[in-house]
């Protein structure tokens, strides 16, 4: 008789998990037990998943609760770059802000979980401030190249700080009103800044 010509199973990743699963699988997990009682061990458990291949997907279990926050990032930065140069930076902050944010209806409850981790668990306060910051930099450059100053200048400083503030304010509006609509939450904390930069 020959050898079989069939590949036995090999252990590891089942080939239907994803970044996406681990995320959501991970999220529920914090949701149920809380963030730092979920080990990452628990998680690659729950995900069908060996550690290591955990940590291929994520750097570290903060990681998880911000997603694919680089490619967001780059996202963000392209809307900001391809807004017409005659419309006012401060509304072009706050147009791309908005449709940064903007997600599907049935992605609304995992963004909620997310954001209350992000928000309110302090052991995540440290990895979210240099979040923030990378968040901050991309708003700083854009206002910087469209106002002809430096990136670490003034103005560019200051738009970084207030959009982010008023980002972070409507979300805590929103998850304090459940139903709330988030897109005109972010636009009112936008339009209660009176911005004259241009």
């Amino acid at each position: 008789m020959g050898a079989s010509t069939t590949t036995p199973e090999r252990p590891g990743r089942p080939r239907r998990t994803t970044r996406g699963d681990i995320e959501r699988l991970a999220l529920d997990l914090f949701a149920a037990r809380g963030f730092e009682e979920t080990t990452v061990d628990e998680i690659a458990v729950a995900a069908g998943i060996a550690r290591r291949t955990f940590f291929r997907y994520f750097p570290s279990k903060n990681d998880v609760v911000w997603g694919d926050f680089d490619a967001l990032l780059v996202d963000l930065e392209r809307r900001l770059d391809d807004a017409p140069s005659h419309r006012p930076v401060w509304a072009t902050v706050r147009d791309a802000v908005i449709d940064f944010n903007a997600l599907p209806v049935e992605a609304a409850p995992a963004h909620r979980q997310r954001m209350s981790l992000i928000l309110y668990v302090p052991a995540l306060q440290a990895h979210s401030t240099l979040r923030y910051a990378n968040w901050r930099a991309v708003v700083e450059r854009f206002v910087a190249q469209r106002l002809g100053a430096p990136v670490v200048g003034a103005a560019p400083t200051l738009v970084g700080h207030v959009a982010l503030a008023a980002a972070v304010s409507a979300y805590e509006q929103w998850l304090a009103e459940p139903g709330g609509d988030l897109p005109a939450l972010l636009g009112d904390a936008f339009d209660a800044v009176d911005l004259r930069l241009d």
